[in-house]
């Protein structure tokens, strides 16, 4: 798909091509431009102030009103028309110090970043941890993201299939350096809210408190409304607390990071369906004129195949689930057939071997490659005694008695690629078989439960029975309903719904307000840019992602104590520093290019550059070639390369990873700077037949040329 391209970067390229023209004739336009390319120029890097589109847009209104020359006057139209109809993304520039559109080099975000459903800022966050700085760390991703901690131990992290040191060697742990900072402020007592706005009276109604409606009010009682979130379970948290497994997730977890949000003066009404036990007119008549539904997808879909209903051992896996969170553990079975291949069977098969059951199954119509669950989680569960089989269709759930004694099979294999080039199962003749189990857990997805949401009328619902929605706002088709979560995408994860729910606060925001609603995807700001770590090159390429221990194998299988056992202090800042700072280098490859073929040095070799077909990178050959010449640096359009000179050495940094030092060296004669030896020597190799005195002495060109000068005058003979 062609990408639109940035509008404020084709601006400046329009103005700086006309200017250099000659089109315009008259002195007086080509002043004003010029005035209009400065200031656009400040827009795409990100150093215009709050009034300079309006100055902009004043000094074409006037170029055209004067109307001294007819190019002056169309470039200026031109220029105006393009604010006009592209106005968010000169806005985007200004207040968020970004381009979506990764063209102004100063302002494109990494891809990380970009990556984040809640749209973090990751290299910010990164850095603050290497340098100790937890509670800035968390600060700043909360001002995206009022779940740390629980992402920290649940995302599903995108970012780290983003990043590009992934490219290089393996990704940034950027999940576990987010769990590790929320849990070490949590500990020091330093996780604290923003500083809330003051009242503004109005009041939105949230339906459900999971991640999504948490996050909308969170937002919005920052901003100074009155939130209510209702939720039917005995507990906020949502999918979140009934659907991800405690080994994974912690209550205690869960439960402060919501304490923070109730703090700042939301209501949660636990205990409270829509419908059942308070009705929306209810709601309008207390004062609320703004909702939001957030309600998950807490039903799970059937087998459709028979037997499923007939016996009391067959447990949906999300109400299975559900029961184990909310303190209601029991025994399934001792043998028990877990049905599907995402995280929930997943979860199901691990939550049965800690409950006790002595033999626990998972059975797949695909392939291992096929699961959509996590190799991670699939892994874990192996080691914990789950088995898998797979290329399996159940056909019918059998029983006597009331009881399930077993599971009817069909064998498949694997059809020819469709279209798509996805194979289908296909059953396979006379393969019938039996599986003697106790019980039947079905993971093949889940369904939402509309109950209560009739009042707000026709919401507009789509074939796949999720709230239709516009995707940048969360609008419905109802005035002042928004909707977001697993309700609208269908089950997704944490992070999405969380990034659903920051939208709608903003889309709320302008709802009330009588701002008019964005038309483009939110763009992730970079909230502080602040400068890399310091690291030598050869401690930056040596450094390898750590593994993240875990509860021994036995503690597992009997408890559900948190698995996964985190970074400590000492592994979380040494994994801060592989981070790349892609916010800074976009990655253009321009020092290469320039190193190796302009200078036919060839010191940089930095293979991860290209992010589709990555060669090899090597830190460590820019000390053995690079002469410092600087020609990098100076070609660098973001700063990402430089060379610096401190005391009597010369360095070259890429995003303060040192690449090079070396010795600086003086001329003889005049004591000038002629910069290292390795550079000297090249220079004195490219002009030795212009300048011989340069190719065995230590003298800057200026003293060369006065040596050349003084031999030639010696040389020619006097006049006569």
């Amino acid at each position: 798909m062609t990408r639109n391209p940035c509008p404020v970067a084709e601006s400046v390229d329009y103005l700086e091509e006309r200017l250099a023209s000659g089109a315009l004739s008259h002195p007086r336009s080509r002043q004003l431009l010029r005035e209009v390319l400065g200031l656009s120029q400040n827009v795409a890097r990100g150093l215009a102030t709050g009034n300079n589109l309006q100055q902009i847009e004043s000094l074409a209104e006037q170029i055209m009103e004067e109307n001294l020359d007819s190019e002056g006057t169309q470039t200026a139209r031109r220029i105006l028309e393009t604010i006009r109809e592209e106005r968010e993304e000169f806005l985007s520039h200004i207040e968020t110090h970004t381009c979506a559109r990764g063209e102004c080099p100063r302002l494109t975000p990494a891809p990380c970043q970009m990556a984040c459903p809640a749209g973090i800022d990751i290299p910010g966050y990164l850095t603050l941890i290497g340098l100790g700085r937890h509670q800035e760390a968390i600060e700043l991703i909360r001002r995206d993201n009022p779940f740390p901690w629980v992402c920290g131990l649940v995302c599903t992290h995108p970012c780290e299939f983003m990043c590009v040191r992934g490219r290089m060697d393996t990704p940034i742990a950027i999940m576990d350096l987010k769990g590790f900072a929320a849990e070490r402020a949590m500990s020091e007592s330093l996780y604290r809210n923003p500083e809330k706005a003051a009242d503004n009276g109005r009041k939105v109604g949230i339906i459900g408190a999971g991640p999504g409606g948490l996050t909308a009010a969170y937002f919005l009682a920052l901003w100074g409304y009155r939130v209510t979130l209702i939720e039917a379970l005995p507990r906020a948290g949502g999918m979140m607390l009934v659907g991800i497994p405690r080994y994974r997730l912690p209550q205690e977890v869960i439960d402060r990071e919501v304490a923070l949000i109730q703090s700042l003066g939301v209501e949660i009404r636990l205990s409270t369906r829509l419908g059942r036990d308070v009705g929306l007119e209810d709601l309008r008549q207390e004062g609320f004129t703004a909702f939001v539904l957030a309600i998950g997808a807490h039903e799970s879909f059937r087998l459709h195949i028979p037997g499923e209903t007939d016996f009391p051992q067959v447990y949906p896996a999300v109400d299975f689930l559900k029961k184990i969170s909310l303190d209601r553990k029991f025994l399934p079975g001792p043998k028990v057939a877990v049905i599907g291949g995402g995280n929930v069977a997943i979860d199901a098969a691990r939550t049965c071997i800690r409950l006790g059951c002595e033999e626990v199954m998972v059975l797949y119509r695909r392939t291992r490659s096929e699961m959509p669950a996590h190799e991670e989680e699939v892994m874990e569960a192996e080691e914990e005694g789950v088995s898998f089989t797979f290329l399996t269709i159940p056909t019918e759930i059998t029983g006597q008695s009331g009881e399930v004694t077993g599971i009817r099979c069909l064998r498949a294999r694997l059809s020819e690629p469709d279209e798509s080039g996805r194979q289908r199962p296909v059953p396979v003749k006379g393969s019938e078989h039996d599986i003697e189990v106790d019980a039947v857990i079905p993971a093949i997805g889940q369904d939402i439960d509309p109950q209560g949401l009739d009042a707000f009328g026709d919401l507009g619902w789509t074939r796949r029975r999720t709230i239709g929605t516009n995707t940048v706002t969360m609008e419905t088709g109802q005035e002042g309903v928004f909707a977001i979560g697993d309700a609208v995408t269908g089950p997704a994860t944490v992070v999405e719904a969380i990034g659903g729910g920051k939208r709608a606060a903003w889309a709320i925001h302008r709802y009330f307000e009588d701002i008019p609603q964005p038309t483009l995807p939110p763009v992730p700001v970079r909230r502080q840019k602040l400068d890399p770590l310091a690291v030598p090159a050869g401690v930056k390429a040596g450094l390898k992602r750590p593994e993240i221990q875990t509860l021994k194998t036995d503690r597992r299988k009997t408890t559900f104590q948190q698995v996964h056992l985190g970074l400590d202090e000492d592994r979380a800042a040494e994994e801060a520093k592989r981070c790349l700072r892609c916010d800074i280098c976009i990655r253009c490859g321009r020092c290469v290019t320039i190193c190796r073929d302009q200078m036919g040095v060839d010191a940089l070799q930095l293979g991860y550059l290209d992010f589709d077909e990555p060669g090899p990178t090597d830190l460590n050959i820019t000390a053995e070639r690079c002469i410092l010449c600087g020609a990098c640096a100076e070609n660098c359009p973001t700063g990402a390369m430089q060379m610096q000179d401190k005391g009597d050495e010369r360095e070259l940094r890429l995003c303060n990873t040192v690449l090079n030092r070396m010795k600086i060296e003086h001329c003889r004669l005049c004591g000038a700077v002629i910069g290292p030896a390795r550079y000297h020597d090249f220079i004195a190799r490219r002009i030795k037949d212009i300048s011989p005195a340069l190719k065995n002495d230590r003298i800057c060109l200026q003293c060369a040329r006065q040596h050349s000068a003084r031999q030639q005058a010696e040389i020619q003979p006097p006049e006569e």
